[in-house]
């Protein structure tokens, strides 16, 4: 039977309930400002502006505009804060960063003129992106599905390796190895949303959430599994707010291991690097203490024979952040990419896009689990080119509802790098093929989209690629969670009894 997935839902990703910023002392009242410079004033102190035109009129008045009144302490009732903060050391957190102010920040006047500027300019539905149809022929990839199955399927990481993958699972609290033949080899109980996993030659590095629904409270963690029999495991970090990604690296030049970690929480949380003491014990140091956090790349990004972090946040202040080391333990924090706040920053890697040598970005946009899903044109796959300096361009879009993960490689080994993404909110009653698409370079930088017949069997949230079974060429898994759509015209039922929890593109290169 399928356990009741809240809809305020965020799982590996992004913007949560666009918060607004608290007004300096002396700017409450405002009777001759308009609402829009009321609105650029409280918004843009904290995040990207967003305009009245990026969410449908309905959608600013039953969802956003309410939740944006909460954090500046205005609320329908005198019960309504307290819904909002929950029990325990999460609680307490969101209450220490004064998240939802007891007062009101702002008087009714000014308040009131910011609701009719968003209702008065935003449309009543978005219009619908222009592209091609995508084809349901894929030639170069064979869909094979499990014997094994579990419902309700409810993956949160897919991750490939040397003959064979990982797929962790939050419904039973497990992280399983399948071979390339798609046999379950190994199973291990890791709690609940294993969402990062590092292998390395003598061990497992996991990292789960704690808690697949939205919390502050720290009940995250990274375990790390012996392979070697006789070991037991043992937790390297504990306490962690929801984190989402972990990345490996020394990162002050004292030969010890540090760990940068995404605790994504849900109204609190950071970004930070914790750092490997002689005993073998971490400590904190924090780089960005805002929630959102959804993944971080170590890399010597401008090559001073340093190693740098750049990571993507989502959560309200949506974009990229690059922290450059200075030495010595420290990092200064730069903005690449700024983001408006309902894009749904859903997850990023690096690729060179262009051959030059210098990391490009592809990213996806798509998460829109804060309200009753609006299909968003501005939704899915770009491209950010580097000009060798770390300042981006973009130079690719292509527009995906709900487009929750990409991964560029030369699948067809052309000589071009083709992508492919998978969507967790795509336009069920018109494009069900829409939630996997294949965009098969033709060496121009031209892409036909591509998906398979089968693909409304799942509900795909994570994607990786690798050659699973050793023969040459790279393969796609794909895992499944099954969720809540709206409207539901049956899906969700098909998923949990089906109990797919991943499918195999397998290659039919070699």
């Amino acid at each position: 039977m399928m356990q009741k997935i809240p809809a305020l839902f965020i799982l590996l990703c992004s913007a949560l309930l666009l918060p607004f910023c608290q007004p300096e002392a002396g700017q409450e009242k405002a009777p001759h400002t308009s609402g829009e410079t009321l609105a650029k004033t409280h918004c843009a102190a904290c995040h990207q502006y967003p305009k009245p035109e990026l969410l449908p009129s309905s959608t600013w008045n039953d969802h956003i505009l309410p939740r944006m009144g909460y954090m500046l302490g205005i609320y329908p009732d005198e019960h309504t804060r307290a819904g909002l903060i929950e029990a325990g050391p999460g609680g307490q957190a969101v209450l220490a960063a004064n998240t939802f102010p007891e007062a009101p920040l702002l008087d009714t006047a000014s308040w009131r003129k910011i609701r009719e500027f968003y209702l008065s300019r935003a449309p009543q539905a978005l219009p619908l992106p222009e592209r091609d149809t995508i084809s349901r022929e894929l030639s170069l990839f064979r869909a094979e599905f499990p014997d094994y199955h579990l419902s309700p399927p409810s993956a949160t990481l897919v991750k490939c390796a040397e003959n064979g993958f990982f797929i962790g699972d939050a419904n039973s609290r497990s992280l399983y190895r399948f071979d390339g033949r798609l046999a379950l080899q190994q199973a291990a109980r890791v709690r609940e949303g294993a969402v990062s996993l590092q292998e390395t030659g003598e061990a497992l590095r996991v990292t789960a959430m704690g808690s697949f629904s939205p919390t502050d409270a720290p009940s995250g963690f990274i375990l790390q599994l012996p392979k070697a029999g006789g070991s037991p495991p043992f937790f390297l970090l504990e306490n962690l707010q929801r984190p989402v990604h972990s990345a490996f690296a020394d990162l002050n030049g004292d030969g010890r291991e540090d760990i940068v970690v995404c605790e994504f929480a849900k109204w609190t949380g950071c970004l930070a690097w914790w750092e490997q003491r002689e005993d073998g014990s971490y400590e904190k140091r924090v780089l960005r203490n805002k929630p959102g956090a959804i993944r971080a790349e170590v890399q010597d990004f401008n090559r001073d024979g340093l190693p740098d972090i750049l990571a993507l946040f989502g959560q309200g202040d949506e974009g990229f952040f690059l922290y450059k080391n200075q030495g010595q333990g420290q990092f200064r924090e730069e903005r690449l990419l700024q983001f408006p706040p309902s894009y749904g920053s859903s997850s990023f890697s690096l690729f060179d896009h262009n051959g030059d040598s210098h990391p490009d970005i592809l990213y996806t946009c798509g998460d829109n689990a804060d309200y009753p899903p609006v299909l968003k044109p501005y939704h899915g796959v770009r491209i950010f080119q580097n000009d060798g300096n770390m300042r981006f361009e973009e130079k690719m879009f292509y527009p995906l509802h709900g487009a929750y993960g990409a991964v560029a490689r030369d699948f067809d080994q052309d000589g071009g790098l083709d992508i492919a993404v998978v969507s967790f909110f795509p336009n069920f009653k018109n494009q069900t093929n829409e939630s996997f698409v294949f965009l098969e370079n033709d060496g121009k930088g031209n892409y036909l989209a591509r998906s398979f017949p089968q693909a409304g069997l799942g509900r795909w949230i994570v994607m990786d690629a690798g050659d699973i079974d050793g023969d040459g060429d790279e393969d796609i898994v794909l895992g499944s969670l099954a969720f809540e759509v709206i409207p539901d015209n049956g899906e969700v039922n098909r998923w949990v009894e089906n109990g797919i929890p991943f499918v195999v593109l397998r290659n039919q290169l070699y």
